[in-house]
Protein backbone atom coordinates (compact mmCIF):
# COMPACT_ATOMS: atom_id res chain seq x y z
CA UNK A 1 0.00 0.00 0.00
CA UNK A 2 1.15 3.67 -0.63
CA UNK A 3 0.51 6.05 1.41
CA UNK A 4 1.63 9.79 0.47
CA UNK A 5 1.70 11.99 3.51
CA UNK A 6 1.40 15.68 3.63
CA UNK A 7 3.10 18.67 5.64
CA UNK A 8 0.82 21.38 4.61
CA UNK A 9 2.96 24.97 4.15
CA UNK A 10 2.37 27.87 1.81
CA UNK A 11 5.97 28.29 1.22
CA UNK A 12 7.46 24.60 1.77
CA UNK A 13 4.95 21.84 1.59
CA UNK A 14 6.46 18.45 2.87
CA UNK A 15 6.13 15.12 1.12
CA UNK A 16 6.89 11.40 2.26
CA UNK A 17 5.86 8.31 0.46
CA UNK A 18 6.20 5.44 2.16
CA UNK A 19 5.25 1.59 1.23
CA UNK A 20 3.26 -0.23 3.73
CA UNK A 21 3.15 -4.17 3.83
CA UNK A 22 2.42 -6.53 6.44
CA UNK A 23 3.63 -3.91 9.19
CA UNK A 24 6.49 -2.96 7.62
CA UNK A 25 7.27 0.45 6.10
CA UNK A 26 9.52 0.97 3.41
CA UNK A 27 10.88 4.46 2.32
CA UNK A 28 10.10 5.61 -1.22
CA UNK A 29 10.74 9.46 -1.26
CA UNK A 30 10.48 12.36 0.48
CA UNK A 31 11.11 16.19 -0.30
CA UNK A 32 9.11 19.55 -0.21
CA UNK A 33 7.41 21.49 -2.88
CA UNK A 34 8.27 25.30 -2.60
CA UNK A 35 7.19 28.58 -3.43
CA UNK A 36 9.02 32.02 -3.78
CA UNK A 37 8.24 34.40 -1.19
CA UNK A 38 8.20 37.50 -3.87
CA UNK A 39 5.77 35.77 -6.05
CA UNK A 40 1.83 36.35 -5.42
CA UNK A 41 -0.41 34.02 -3.20
CA UNK A 42 -2.54 33.16 -6.20
CA UNK A 43 0.68 31.66 -8.23
CA UNK A 44 2.21 30.24 -4.90
CA UNK A 45 -1.29 28.42 -5.09
CA UNK A 46 -1.11 27.30 -8.26
CA UNK A 47 1.99 25.86 -8.18
CA UNK A 48 1.19 23.96 -4.93
CA UNK A 49 -1.86 22.47 -7.07
CA UNK A 50 0.15 21.31 -9.97
CA UNK A 51 3.08 19.73 -7.68
CA UNK A 52 0.12 17.60 -6.21
CA UNK A 53 -1.31 16.69 -8.93
CA UNK A 54 2.60 15.45 -10.20
CA UNK A 55 3.03 13.74 -6.93
CA UNK A 56 -0.43 12.02 -7.26
CA UNK A 57 0.72 10.94 -10.98
CA UNK A 58 4.23 9.88 -10.29
CA UNK A 59 3.35 7.84 -6.92
CA UNK A 60 -0.07 6.97 -7.33
CA UNK A 61 -0.61 6.89 -3.22
CA UNK A 62 -3.33 4.42 -2.44
CA UNK A 63 -3.95 6.72 0.60
CA UNK A 64 -3.12 10.60 1.81
CA UNK A 65 -2.61 11.73 4.87
CA UNK A 66 -2.65 15.32 6.16
CA UNK A 67 -1.51 16.78 9.19
CA UNK A 68 -4.22 18.84 10.31
CA UNK A 69 -3.08 22.56 11.15
CA UNK A 70 -2.82 24.20 14.16
CA UNK A 71 -3.54 28.03 14.41
CA UNK A 72 -0.74 30.10 15.73
CA UNK A 73 0.04 33.88 16.99
CA UNK A 74 0.29 35.10 13.38
CA UNK A 75 -3.26 35.09 11.98
CA UNK A 76 -1.78 35.88 8.89
CA UNK A 77 0.43 32.66 8.01
CA UNK A 78 -2.17 30.71 9.62
CA UNK A 79 -4.86 31.87 6.72
CA UNK A 80 -2.25 31.41 4.35
CA UNK A 81 -0.96 27.93 5.34
CA UNK A 82 -5.03 26.80 5.46
CA UNK A 83 -5.03 28.35 1.75
CA UNK A 84 -2.12 26.18 0.73
CA UNK A 85 -3.84 23.52 2.58
CA UNK A 86 -6.97 23.64 0.91
CA UNK A 87 -5.33 23.64 -2.51
CA UNK A 88 -3.61 20.73 -1.68
CA UNK A 89 -6.36 18.97 -0.63
CA UNK A 90 -8.43 19.75 -3.44
CA UNK A 91 -5.62 18.46 -5.78
CA UNK A 92 -5.59 15.34 -3.61
CA UNK A 93 -9.85 14.54 -3.91
CA UNK A 94 -9.35 15.30 -7.75
CA UNK A 95 -7.91 11.58 -7.78
CA UNK A 96 -8.91 9.46 -4.75
CA UNK A 97 -11.27 10.02 -1.91
CA UNK A 98 -8.77 8.21 0.15
CA UNK A 99 -8.25 11.07 2.69
CA UNK A 100 -7.31 11.05 6.17
CA UNK A 101 -5.93 13.66 8.62
CA UNK A 102 -3.59 13.41 11.93
CA UNK A 103 -3.19 15.90 14.76
CA UNK A 104 0.43 16.88 15.92
CA UNK A 105 -0.44 15.36 19.19
CA UNK A 106 -1.48 11.93 17.49
CA UNK A 107 1.53 11.66 14.59
CA UNK A 108 3.82 12.66 18.03
CA UNK A 109 2.27 9.58 19.77
CA UNK A 110 1.67 6.93 17.33
CA UNK A 111 5.78 7.64 15.68
CA UNK A 112 7.55 8.38 19.44
CA UNK A 113 4.96 6.99 21.69
CA UNK A 114 4.61 10.15 23.07
CA UNK A 115 2.39 12.79 22.28
CA UNK A 116 4.26 15.98 23.36
CA UNK A 117 7.80 14.54 22.02
CA UNK A 118 9.90 16.87 20.64
CA UNK A 119 10.75 17.50 16.73
CA UNK A 120 14.37 15.74 17.02
CA UNK A 121 13.06 12.45 18.89
CA UNK A 122 10.05 12.44 16.15
CA UNK A 123 13.04 13.06 13.35
CA UNK A 124 15.27 10.24 14.84
CA UNK A 125 12.25 7.32 15.09
CA UNK A 126 11.42 8.53 11.37
CA UNK A 127 14.74 8.13 10.94
CA UNK A 128 14.76 4.76 12.84
CA UNK A 129 11.24 2.87 11.26
CA UNK A 130 12.08 3.78 7.87
CA UNK A 131 16.15 2.13 8.02
CA UNK A 132 17.29 5.79 6.54
CA UNK A 133 21.13 6.51 6.68
CA UNK A 134 20.69 10.34 7.88
CA UNK A 135 17.19 12.20 9.16
CA UNK A 136 15.35 13.25 6.60
CA UNK A 137 15.55 17.33 5.55
CA UNK A 138 14.32 19.68 5.57
CA UNK A 139 12.23 19.42 8.73
CA UNK A 140 8.32 19.49 6.20
CA UNK A 141 9.86 16.42 4.70
CA UNK A 142 10.26 14.70 7.90
CA UNK A 143 7.17 15.80 9.39
CA UNK A 144 5.49 14.41 6.33
CA UNK A 145 6.97 10.95 6.76
CA UNK A 146 5.63 10.94 10.29
CA UNK A 147 2.55 11.57 8.96
CA UNK A 148 2.64 8.94 6.39
CA UNK A 149 4.04 6.49 9.22
CA UNK A 150 1.43 7.39 11.87
CA UNK A 151 -1.54 6.26 8.62
CA UNK A 152 0.13 3.00 8.06
CA UNK A 153 0.25 2.03 12.13
CA UNK A 154 -3.23 3.46 11.85
CA UNK A 155 -5.11 1.67 9.27
CA UNK A 156 -6.79 -0.84 11.24
CA UNK A 157 -8.96 2.30 12.88
CA UNK A 158 -8.33 4.77 9.65
CA UNK A 159 -11.61 5.40 9.13
CA UNK A 160 -11.83 7.72 12.22
CA UNK A 161 -9.29 9.66 10.72
CA UNK A 162 -10.56 9.61 7.32
CA UNK A 163 -11.88 13.33 6.29
CA UNK A 164 -15.63 13.33 5.43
Amino acid sequence: MIILGIDPGLATLGYGVIDAQDGKNRLVQYGVLTTPKNVEIPFRLQAILRGMYQLMDIYQPEEVAFEELFFSKNITTGINVGMARGVALAAVADRTDQLFEYTPMQIKQAVTGYGKADKHQVQMMVKMLLNMQEIARPDDAADALAVAITHASCRRTGQLFRIH
